[in-house]
């Protein structure tokens, strides 16, 4: 048999065997892996599972946050500085404008004022901030300052997003409305995400791929692949496909949520 006239390119983020602990000796707490993972070049991929399974250490990880205490974390990549990162407090800068916050990834890469001006307010007229440029984020509500936070990380063009539960703190109707804003977003940049949930239907309306992790050590122990394809809007989310994936998914994890519930 011949080549693949159309074979699958390298994966843009590599981890085998990843490990992570944090203490030492006897007291040592063993909080993820070993976890191997591979997420392909503009791939959203999204990570479920209980409380303090290691989901955030992973992506701290792959951030350049933290060191692995075993294996390796690859990101394939020319650039110095490959991903960018959105936290669930936002993260942004309470004494900065909202184009200073914005600008602020350029400015520490060195791009000239006037360039890093122009992006960032290209990035705040995508996420229809135009008229807040001058503002601080303590006048802005909580879906208004993600907003800020996710131009913030886009500016840069980063090649990977990392995302930690970036809406837990908004309530469910914002919810919605971010992660059908973040899904238009991400399908028009194909920026290669990775994202941490607690919530299975953020997780469906978003992920090319949602993978389960278990209880601590975190392990993936289950993948998923909505069988949705995209262009996708969130209008998915009535479809009976998408119903039966979530119940299938919550089956999975229940189990891990009642492991992480009882004392070792």
């Amino acid at each position: 048999m011949g080549d693949d006239p159309h074979p699958a390119p390298p994966p843009k983020l590599r981890a085998t065997g990843l490990t992570r602990g944090f203490g030492r000796g006897r007291k040592q707490l063993h909080a993820l892996g070993p976890v191997d993972l591979d997420i392909a070049p503009g791939e959203f991929t999204c990570i479920v599972g209980p409380s303090g399974c290691g989901k955030s250490t992973l992506l701290r990880i792959a951030a350049g946050l933290l060191r692995p205490s075993a294996g390796r974390l690859e990101i394939r990549t020319d650039s110095p500085r490959p991903a960018a990162m959105i936290f669930q407090d936002y993260g942004i800068y309470d004494w900065k404008t909202v184009l200073a916050n914005v600008r602020f990834g350029l400015d520490i890469q060195r791009v000239p004022r006037k360039e890093a001006d122009a992006k960032a307010y290209d990035w705040l007229g995508r996420m229809g901030l135009a008229d807040f440029a001058g503002a601080y984020p303590a006048a802005l509500s909580g879906g208004m300052r993600q907003r800020v936070a996710i131009a913030r990380a886009l500016a840069v063009e980063p090649e990977i997003l990392l995302m930690d539960e970036p809406f837990a703190a908004l309530d469910a109707q914002l919810r919605t409305i971010m992660q059908d804003e973040l899904l238009e977003l991400t399908q028009a940049t194909s920026t290669t995400t990775l994202f941490i949930t607690h919530s299975l239907e953020e997780a469906l309306v978003l992920g090319d791929r949602v993978l389960v992790m278990s209880a601590r050590p975190g392990r993936i122990i289950a993948e998923r692949r909505p069988p949705f394809g995209r262009p996708r809007t969130g209008d998915i989310r009535d479809a009976p496909e998408f119903t039966a994936l979530k119940g299938e998914l919550w089956e999975l994890l229940r189990g891990e949520v009642r492991t992480e519930a009882v004392p070792a």
